[in-house]
């Protein structure tokens, strides 16, 4: 049975709540848009794609509810400020006008939809780009979890699994919220995909000992000269594969490009509680009044990038995203 982050049901959107992943499968039922901005924020629901269909869904809410839609509109923009699909879904929305409930469901529905086919289009082109018996390592969560089915750069490991060319994939606990080791490994163990989860800091020796073949990551935001921004360590990453001779895939909707933004440094990068640092599952670890600094993102050059997957297709360097068309110089 494939595995969902949410769905529309009898009136109210339902909400996997991966927080409780993987000990319990929770889910929410929300009925106001304010709920959907709540259960963003909180990482309820967590992932670019995945936040913006929800988005969607929360106008639609709004809506329904009768409620002052530009208002619901800037509050579901601000509950999480990184991911561009955020924005991209609520322009969407915005730009029915004033429709009837109907109306506004109908296009969440649409937005869920083309974030389900743009992933399987972009698993098909991800794959052909892995060697035969790849060994992949990866980061965060980019699958169904984040995404409305299969994924990103995890749906590019997926097709490649069903191809037969992935012999194992390295999944990176991603601190601090552990979104390596609590979300990606169970979707793996969901689907059968052979893995092994790493530390974030065994991921240089793994290379190292030569056991990756390429490195897979997912995206929030990327800028008109091929700048992404993602999970925090994915810049690591991408130095440590450079280093190694390891190619580095970015895997994301188009909806993911922001084309308004001409390179990375424009990017913002939302900082989060010290908590999610200094304690796990609510245990402090930290000593008490820990300074920390937590940002979510951080942001990896075009430079470093061997190509990013979208559903149009593979780009490689130099990377020229312009608004409406996606081009690569040098096709």
């Amino acid at each position: 049975m494939a595995l969902r982050s949410l769905r529309w049901e009898d009136g109210a959107l339902h909400i996997l709540d991966q927080r409780l992943l993987p000990d319990e499968e929770r889910w929410l039922e929300i009925r106001t848009w304010r709920e959907v901005g709540e259960a963003i924020r909180d990482m309820a629901v967590r992932g670019a794609p995945a936040i913006g269909v929800a988005a969607a869904y929360g106008m639609a809410l709004a809506v329904a509810e009768g409620a002052n839609t530009d208002e619901a509109r800037r509050a579901l923009a601000a509950s999480r400020p990184t991911a561009v699909n955020l924005n991209w879904a609520l322009e969407r929305m915005a730009a029915l006008g004033d429709p009837c409930f109907e109306g506004a469901l109908a296009e969440a529905r649409r937005i869920e939809r083309e974030d389900l086919e743009c992933n399987l289009a972009i698993g098909k082109f991800g794959a052909s780009l892995l060697p035969n018996q790849c060994r992949a390592l990866t980061i965060c969560n980019t699958g169904s979890l984040a995404t409305a089915g299969h994924g990103t750069a995890l749906g590019i490991l997926r097709t490649a699994h069903e191809q037969g060319k992935l012999v194992r994939v390295y999944a990176c606990e991603t601190r601090p919220r552990l979104q390596g080791l609590r979300l990606t490994a169970w979707e793996l163990s969901h689907d059968g995909i052979p893995f092994r989860a790493i530390a974030d800091g065994a991921a240089g020796f793994l290379m190292q000992k030569g056991e990756v073949d390429c490195v897979v990551t997912g995206a929030d935001r990327i800028a008109a000269n091929g700048d992404t921004a993602n999970k925090i360590g994915t810049y690591a990453l991408a130095v440590l594969a450079r280093e190694h001779g390891v190619p580095f895939f970015v895997a994301a909707p188009s909806s993911t490009l922001d084309t308004s933004l001409s390179n990375g440094s424009l990017i913002p990068i939302e900082e989060r509680a010290d908590e999610e640092l200094t304690t796990i599952e609510g245990v402090r670890i930290a000593p008490k009044d820990c300074p920390v600094w937590n940002p979510a993102f951080d942001i990896t050059p075009a430079s470093l990038i061997t190509a990013i997957v979208t559903e149009s297709g593979v780009f490689r360097e130099p990377y020229v995203f312009s608004r409406g068309t996606l081009e690569r110089a040098g096709r």
